[in-house]
């Protein structure tokens, strides 16, 4: 059996799974001030007699990252910069606690000036004695020779409760993306440190011994435990299960299509082109922080159904705050949810109570009360689409990356709609007319979320960069340089990260039977000095591939 759990905005979903079909299923309403209770409450329903021997996996998704980023809930974090030459400090700054110290290294990983070991420690003090207990070290070029923000960590460590290197974090070059990535993964440490915490006594105390997962940006998991140690890696992750659970669920071969997820807080939007989902290759962008994590694109809209319904000026203004549930189900504002229930789309809660609330919106509007919630819907949808056909536009004025490849000369145009969530079966017709696509609503919808966490397979990405001149050989995520002898070659590059690529997933939680691996990056050219040819730049760099567990498809285990 394989147990799947998506913490939304609005509700807690979960699936139990036994072979790769739905056994249990459960929603319960989202506890935002303790989101830990609402995962305990769930998966005591859902494994109430069940054995638990039979447990082969526990997969979480969460918005507990995403969230306190968006919301600004997240810890003070200090920054020590090394920014070498060429950059001018200000311009690197995303905190008033960031400093700047000596020391940097060359593109090719060379130090070019040591750090000062007196100012690392001052900058440190100064730090520390405004009260800020968690640091972030970030060395330009740092991928290339990790060496300097070893040695600050070193230096720093015993002074804060958690240091995060920003060569730990991603392998790929962009100094200023590295910057915000470890500034994010040091800023909601201690809040997703606790989260893992009460996850892994929860599971003690109920006697589930199967691995603990968590759903990445990217679509894959890793190990729970692991997952503590790079947080800002979780973020995002609901609305990749999202598009997890849409794969699983429907058939999406060949097409481009839309997927849509409408829940009680956020629509979250994703583009599927021929079938496949689209990735943010640089990195994920949250609250205006453009990081080094790579993601599955998708947008996350502001309106969901228990959006809040208001007039303002005389116009109608839907969102982007949940103020409570619908007022159907006890909430304090009209929804798109109550003028859904008010035009018989769907026959949820209390249908007085939601004909009362929208009431107030057509005495406002002017309007008899079912011409206000058939205004309410009609401008719930138009909303979507017009986020959907915003995104469709700028996907393709830009390159086309899917989770596997870049589709030269792309141009998406989506199809079908596969939609998901809550409110899925009264909007599905009306977004489809608006987007000219054939609307498709996947059995058990309204777990979707839990479903694609469950079955997501582990991920991995290394990347390793060889001097022959130098001798050396740089593997950025593992924080590793070694010695290598001049006759190195891409073979033995190749060797190696496959090698490595495979233990680190392994690491990671995957099995044996999901590592597909695959290059997608592999240079190499000659370093030369004079009219001679002095040794041999390679940069290689390997994934596991996103996608669904070995064993699984489309609907269901294969045969």
């Amino acid at each position: 059996m394989i147990l799947g759990i998506d913490v939304g905005g609005t509700h807690t979903d979960a699936v139990l799974l036994d072979n790769f079909q739905v056994k249990k299923k459960t929603k319960v309403p989202t506890n935002q001030r303790h989101l830990v209770s609402s995962l305990i409450g769930v998966m005591d329903d859902i494994l109430r007699d069940e054995d638990l021997s039979a447990l082969e996996r526990v997969v979480f998704s969460t918005t507990l990252s995403t969230n306190a980023i968006v919301q600004g809930k997240t810890d003070r974090v200090g920054m020590i910069v090394a920014s070498g030459p060429g950059l001018a400090p200000e311009d690197l700054r995303i905190s008033e606690d960031m400093r700047f110290v000596s020391g940097y290294v060359s593109n090719r990983g060379i130090e070019v000036a040591p750090i000062k070991k007196g100012e690392v420690e001052e900058a440190a003090a100064g730090l520390k004695a405004s009260g800020i207990a968690h640091l972030g070290v970030v060395c330009k070029f740092s991928t290339r020779n990790p060496a300097h923000e070893n040695q600050i960590g070193e230096l720093v460590r015993s002074g804060f409760r958690h240091v995060s290197l920003g060569h730990r974090m991603s392998g790929n070059l962009n100094f200023r993306r590295r910057i915000a990535t470890t500034y994010l993964n040091a800023s909601v440490h201690d809040l997703y440190s606790r989260f893992v915490d009460e996850i892994l006594e929860f599971a003690a105390r109920a006697g589930i011994k199967a691995p603990l997962y968590i759903l990445k940006a990217d679509g894959g998991t890793f190990e729970i435990r692991r997952s503590a140690e790079q947080p800002v890696q979780t973020i995002l992750s609901g609305p990749a299960a999202s598009v997890m659970g849409i794969l699983s669920l429907a058939d999406c071969a060949g097409a481009d299509a839309v997927a849509v997820d409408m829940g009680g807080t956020t629509t979250d939007i994703a583009l599927l082109a021929d079938g496949v989902p689209l990735l943010e290759p640089l990195g994920v962008t949250i609250e205006g922080h453009r990081t080094l994590i790579r993601g599955l694109k998708t947008r996350s809209l502001g309106l969901g159904g228990d959006s809040r319904v208001r007039v303002d000026d005389g116009r109608l203004v839907i969102g982007p705050r949940r103020e409570g549930p619908a007022a159907a189900f006890g909430g304090p504002w009209p929804t798109p949810t109550d003028a859904m229930i008010v035009l018989g789309l769907t026959r949820i809660g209390d249908a007085a109570k939601a004909q009362t609330a929208v009431a107030e919106i057509a005495g406002k509007l002017n309007l008899p009360v079912a011409e206000a919630a058939r205004a309410i819907f009609e401008k719930t949808c138009r909303d979507i689409a017009s986020a959907v056909d915003a995104m469709v536009e700028e996907v393709n004025n830009k390159p086309v990356y899917t989770i596997h490849e870049l589709l030269e000369g792309k141009t998406l145009r989506p199809k079908r709609l596969f939609i998901v969530g809550g409110p899925a079966g009264a909007v599905a017709s009306r977004l489809g007319e608006l987007l000219g696509c054939e609307a498709v609503i996947p059995r058990d919808a309204e777990v979707a979320n839990a479903y694609g966490a469950a079955l997501a397979r582990t991920t991995a990405e290394i990347t390793l960069l060889a001097e022959t001149e130098r001798g050396s050989l740089t593997i950025a995520e593992e924080g590793l340089e070694v010695k290598i002898p001049a006759h190195f070659t891409r073979r033995d590059i190749l060797r190696i990260g496959m090698e490595r690529l495979r233990e680190r997933a392994r690491r990671l939680g995957a099995v044996e039977p999901d590592i597909e691996t695959e290059i997608v990056e592999d240079q190499e050219f000659n370093m030369v000095r004079g009219f001679y040819a002095t040794g041999k730049n390679i940069r290689l760099k390997a994934q596991v591939k996103p996608g669904l567990i070995a064993g699984f498809g489309k609907g269901g285990p294969r045969s």
